[in-house]
């Protein structure tokens, strides 16, 4: 969310943002992040409204949201409800930019299953190298990525991104028990968890390493934009140092 407002108010400082976001702490770090960066214009340029995880649709929470104008939609989501924010945006005629949560951002599970026409120009942030990039064919990190998929799940899709996501942070979580030192007890696991520095993942786009601390538990903190083209994202910009 962060880096998403960061790069609108670059070129529209006076934006107005619509945010649908989860009534859940997930949700409500979309609204803690976009005050962290808007301050005291947080009530003049936002217009917020949450849904519940049991809801059957958005549709009424978007039709509140969008009827008012807004340059700028952010859909703090999960699951489902990331293709549903899309087909209502654009069913209600919404022309603005529409930022989706990276955990949405799967081009074989929500995308493409909300219509390549109305995913169309919808943006996103991403930290994970694109496994359906096939200017990335020789990258040694996915090609060792390919290899296990063949090895250990040869029935799934290779270039599902949520595959990739899982294998990065197996990655992730073997370092820490190797950082365990033989002492897999809860406190130690937790220690180690929020002692990560500066770690390279092969998966993770270049210049992005994850860091840890007691008081920091998010690893990740560098992103880049991407806009989905119809049929793969297409990343721009550098790396932004934000949240998601």
């Amino acid at each position: 969310c962060q880096v998403s407002i960061k790069h609108v108010l670059k070129e529209n400082p006076n934006a107005k943002f619509a945010i649908v976001y989860q009534n859940d702490d997930f949700g409500r770090d979309y609204i803690a992040g976009a005050k962290d960066v808007l301050g005291s214009r947080y009530d003049a340029q936002v217009r917020a409204a949450s849904y519940e995880v049991t809801d059957p649709t958005l549709d009424s929470v978007m039709i509140q949201l969008l009827s008012s104008p807004a340059d700028v939609l952010i859909s703090g989501v999960t699951g489902k409800f990331g293709a549903m924010s899309i087909r209502k945006a654009y069913d209600l005629g919404f022309k603005g930019m529409h930022f989706i949560a990276t955990g949405v951002s799967s081009v074989q599970s929500v995308l493409l299953p909300a219509g390549a026409e109305r995913s169309t120009g919808v943006l996103s942030t991403t930290y994970l190298k694109d496994v359906s990039d096939p200017g990335m064919a020789d990258d040694a990190g996915l090609k060792a990525y390919r290899a296990f998929m063949a090895k250990w799940m040869p029935e799934a899709h290779p270039e599902e991104s949520l595959h990739a996501y899982g294998y990065m942070t197996a990655m992730v979580m073997t370092h820490v028990l190797q950082q365990c030192n033989g002492d897999f007890s809860r406190k130690q696991i937790m220690a180690q968890a929020n002692n990560l520095r500066d770690l390279e993942n092969p998966m993770l786009l270049p210049g992005i390493k994850l860091n840890t601390s007691p008081t920091d538990h998010r690893p990740i903190k560098q992103m880049q934009l991407q806009r989905f083209d119809g049929k793969r994202w297409v990343k721009f910009g550098s790396i932004i140092d934000g949240e998601v």
